[in-house]
């Protein structure tokens, strides 16, 4: 048996499986926490990731690796490989002024104009998690850090460049930043790579952080190996997270994801490149050669976490409310931003709760507003997605938040009215990862086919009154910006 890794590096944890490169069959596995935060000192990765490592059983007898994660964190190493400040993740919002800034000056004082431009030139219109915002936030807030910058990369370029052996200078490493390696898909989540063109932007690098004389990781083709493990084992070019995921759930042209973790993610794979210069959708590039447009929010399954804290209820009891209430809720609404949101664009905004009644504020009504919400805020995904000429053949349900038998139910008749379809719960980005290692020790063209066994379909009738609920109060957020 042919056995390869795939690894999750993610906002919360380090997951490693060990599969059968012929049949995705899962062999061993292993896990390891992150710390809390916005903002994360890598070596905590990669401590995580040794860890996690050891509790699969180690990497010894595995013919090829490649690594998931998270998207668009900014990781800044000095010209001794040491790790400039800790790195500010995808979620930090710090950086929404810069975002701004930079979308006025390219367009020379319009945005507008800023907007379309930036769209153009890297596939998004910018917003506070993308890596290039937080470039410039850099060079504003801490210039000092700003100068002692030599390279630029993303978590799992950095956790692929350790594995392969790289390191600080402080800890006996030899800091080849020279070495550092990235995919087309997580290139695509930095502001400075064009999915178009295939190159990078250095341009608009400099204009975020005020020079370009930084070291970019070398962008790897979608089964392309340059590195390898210290045993010899071929290091793949990786993935971002959801890029790996769609690669782990094998999803082809016209197949539409939805994601429910940290945070919602609804991506569709494109055999073209796409830009939005509403910013709804980002136009990102795909792990398998095509193209990967995507709508995000911040806000996805601790939505549910903050109903089970609010009712003081578990999960189960939080998807019984809901699913004994009707569609509406009574009328009850939440709009909800917890965290700010990104899609629409919305870094300081507030959650909040509209149309409360004596009648209708029952445990039952906030449940089902509750989990509406959720799924509410996955549809405008999906309707900016059809609006730039995606045809969702399949939707895919995945992640915690659809663990939710609440979730699961409801989500047909909001997503107006299509199929549903939910895999086993399971770990899509390593599995992808791992798909990945698998087609670089292939050397085959397309990568192997893992089946996917007992999915399940959800099927229901569209409930429109759910969607114009919450579309008369969306806009309606504290602060309103």
């Amino acid at each position: 048996m042919t056995l390869v890794a795939g690894i999750d590096t993610s906002t919360q944890s380090c997951k490693v499986l060990i599969v059968d490169a012929l049949t995705g069959a899962i062999v061993r596995e292993g896990r390891a926490t992150h710390p809390d935060g916005t903002e994360v000192h890598p070596d905590a990765w990669w401590q995580a990731c040794q860890q996690a490592i050891a509790a699969a059983g180690g990497l010894d007898d595995v013919e090829a690796l490649a690594v998931g994660g998270q998207q668009h964190g900014m990781v800044c190493l000095d010209a001794d490989g040491e790790v400039v400040r800790p790195a500010l993740l995808w979620n930090d919002t710090r950086s929404a002024e810069a975002a701004e800034a930079l979308i006025i000056e390219l367009g020379d004082g319009d945005r507008d104009t800023g907007a379309k431009r930036w769209a153009e030139a890297c596939g998004s219109t910018l917003v506070a998690s993308l890596t290039v915002t937080k470039l410039r936030w850099l060079r504003d807030a801490e210039p000092a850090n700003a100068a002692r910058v030599a390279a630029v990369c993303l978590p799992h370029d950095w956790l692929s460049w350790r594995l392969a052996g790289h390191g600080p200078a402080s800890q006996g490493g030899d800091a080849d930043l020279g070495a550092l390696l990235t995919d087309r898909s997580d290139a695509s989540g930095t502001g400075y790579w064009s999915p178009t063109t295939g190159d990078y932007r250095r341009d608009l690098l400099n204009l975020a952080l005020g020079r370009d004389d930084v070291t970019l990781p070398r962008v790897l083709g979608p089964h392309e190996s340059a590195a390898t493990l210290p045993g010899g084992a071929p290091i793949g070019p990786g993935a971002g997270d959801n890029a790996a995921a769609a690669l782990g759930l094998g999803l082809r042209l016209g197949d539409v994801s939805i994601s429910l973790g940290t945070s919602g993610v609804v991506s569709a794979i494109c055999p073209t490149p796409v830009s939005d210069p509403s910013g709804l959708v980002n136009g990102f590039a795909d792990a398998g050669g095509a193209f990967l447009p995507l709508a995000c929010t911040l806000n996805a399954s601790r939505i549910i976490d903050a109903a089970t804290r609010l009712l003081g209820v578990g999960y189960d009891e939080v998807a019984s409310l809901a699913l004994g209430a009707q569609p509406g809720a009574g009328g009850l609404v939440l709009v909800p931003y917890f965290e700010g949101e990104r899609t629409p664009n919305k870094p300081h905004a507030t959650a909040s709760m509209h149309g409360l009644t004596l009648a209708n504020t029952t445990p039952a009504n906030v449940a089902r507003a509750f989990v509406e919400a959720l799924l509410c805020c996955q549809a405008d995904g999906l309707d900016a997605m059809v609006a730039l000429g995606v045809r969702p053949e399949r939707i895919f349900l995945i992640g915690g938040g659809a663990k939710s038998p609440a979730v699961r139910e409801l989500a047909p008749g909001i997503f107006d009215g299509h199929d549903v379809i939910v895999p086993p719960d399971g770990e899509y980005v390593a599995r992808g990862a791992a798909r990945q290692a698998a087609w670089v020790v292939s050397g085959s063209d397309q990568p192997p086919t893992w089946p996917i066994a007992d999915s399940m379909t959800f099927t229901g009738q569209p409930t429109p009154i759910v969607r114009s609920q919450y579309a008369a109060v969306r806009e309606l957020t504290h602060p309103n910006h």
